[in-house]
């Protein structure tokens, strides 16, 4: 079932469970034909066909959800491919902390996937991984590497959460100029992290590697936020309610070329 059918499904769903709520409270037959068989009894409340239809419906969407899953087997494969396969037992680590957090609330699931990120993945530059200045990595080629920089553990935190069922509405990831303390004294960095917003309203949580714990945006004073950005939109600033940007991703071509090869490694 494609996007425009699934519209089309709820579209004659909501149709149907008004128009059955309305003959059962109105005591007057369904129309159907001689053969049908009624699932659920004429004489139920009208309460019990709107239940009936909306378990329906759940089950329609957990079907949607299974096939929208990544195909484990086929990942395994494309990292061994590329990389080899010393990496399969992380891969396999990250999935089943994925599958485990989709069974408790945000708050755990953020709580899962920073520290899994965080205490499986190496911080090493771009130069060092890819021999390039800058790249954007996906997860599996974060995953192969094991190892990235703050983009590389900014995106691979934005897909996991997506994948135990956060939605897109909710995360960002930001672009923040970040003050580290060295033995030569303060040093601003182009960094990045990732955000989760409870709310549109709400101050969002950060999710980073410089510190790993999870804080309020207020808690970082180190970090000076310059845009932020998801999968539909870039924004200018980090509130959750910042109307986004005209022309979607496009104009920050590194994360669109990384969006697109993510993708089509399989996770959306």
């Amino acid at each position: 079932m494609n996007y425009t059918e699934l519209r089309q499904f709820l579209r004659e769903f909501s149709h149907q469970s008004h128009l059955i709520y309305n003959r059962e409270h109105l005591h007057q037959p369904l129309p159907m034909r001689p053969e049908t068989k009624y699932l659920v009894s004429q004489q139920s409340a009208p309460g019990a066909v709107v239940r009936y239809l909306t378990l329906a419906l759940l089950l329609v969407f957990s079907a949607l959800c299974a096939v929208a899953a990544p195909d484990a087997e086929a990942l395994q494969q494309k990292l061994i491919a590329r990389f080899g396969p010393a990496r399969v037992p992380l891969l396999k680590s990250w999935l089943q902390t994925i599958n485990s957090a989709k069974s408790v609330g945000d708050d755990a699931r953020l709580r899962r996937i920073n520290d899994f990120v965080n205490q499986n993945i190496l911080f090493d530059s771009d130069a060092g991984i890819w021999q390039q200045s800058d790249y954007w990595a996906t997860p599996l080629e974060t995953l192969g590497q094991g190892a990235g920089d703050c983009e590389d553990f900014a995106i691979i935190k934005y897909v996991s959460l997506r994948m135990t069922g956060v939605s897109d509405k909710k995360l960002r990831l930001i672009y923040v100029k970040a003050r580290l303390e060295t033995p030569r004294g303060p040093l601003q960095q182009a960094h990045m992290v990732l955000a989760y917003y409870a709310a549109p309203n709400a101050e969002p949580l950060i999710l980073d590697n410089l510190d790993t714990n999870i804080l309020h945006a207020s808690k970082r004073t180190d970090l000076h936020p310059v845009f932020s950005f998801n999968s539909e939109a870039i924004f200018a600033g980090i509130s959750g309610k910042d109307k986004a940007s005209a022309g979607g991703i496009n104009r920050l071509t590194r994360w669109e070329d990384a969006w697109r090869r993510i993708r089509a490694e399989g996770y959306e």
